[in-house]
């Protein structure tokens, strides 16, 4: 199971994120991070805004609870989510 982190309001996990797939999904795990296939390329930041929405649409919150803590230029990336607790973040991922 990957680890899930607090940090004051917003709690962080990891992912990886395979760009230029066929279809947005979590793949499973990889290591202590969470396979993201995206459809978006890496480029110009599509991948980042679409690894964002698909993450405010699965979790159920608005995209501005989302955000990309560190890994914006790179493919293993730290996602942080305000307003939810780890359990609840976990439960609305199927953990």
């Amino acid at each position: 199971m990957i680890p899930f982190h607090t940090s004051g309001s917003n709690v962080t996990f990891a992912v990886k994120v395979h760009p230029r797939a066929k279809t947005n999904a979590i793949n499973g795990e990889l290591g202590d991070a969470l396979k993201l296939s995206l459809t978006a390329p890496p480029i110009d930041g599509q991948a980042n805004r679409a690894c964002i929405e698909f993450f405010a649409k699965l979790l159920k919150v608005p995209r501005s609870s989302v955000t990309i803590a560190s890994g914006q230029s790179s493919r293993s990336k730290i996602i942080a989510v305000a307003g939810l607790s780890v359990d609840e973040i976990k439960r609305r991922l199927a953990f």
